[in-house]
């Protein structure tokens, strides 16, 4: 089973719409309305719904380590600094992401981009 996204506030529609146009399963906080989640609530949502996280917010990161730490599970988090990787960056990562990893590779775990 491919990975699919959740994406959350701060990562440019062109991203989703791009990786949508290849395909991938991508959707965004804003179409589940979740908009005004907080990070912890975004994590735990796209875990309930079996997505990974991709973010642009340093936050994901303190917060994925605290579940690393202390044992809860969530189903991964893709982070990519807002300076130096362009959109068309970040859909080729996650098109390979999305179709060279299983979900469960990336449960637990976070990625930077790029790759």
């Amino acid at each position: 089973m491919p990975v699919a996204f959740y994406m959350d506030q701060h990562v440019p529609k062109a991203i989703t719409e791009g990786l949508q146009r290849l395909g991938i399963d991508v959707i965004r906080t804003q179409d589940d309305d979740r908009d005004r989640a907080t990070d912890e609530e975004i994590l735990d949502r796209a875990t309930e719904l079996g997505r990974v996280v991709f973010t642009r917010d340093e936050d994901f990161l303190a917060l994925a380590h605290e579940r690393q730490t202390d044992g809860t599970e969530f189903a991964g988090v893709v982070y990519a600094h807002q300076q130096g990787l362009s959109v068309g960056d970040c859909i080729r990562d996650l098109a390979l992401l999305a179709g060279a990893c299983e979900p469960a590779e990336l449960r637990n775990a976070v990625v930077y981009l790029p790759l």
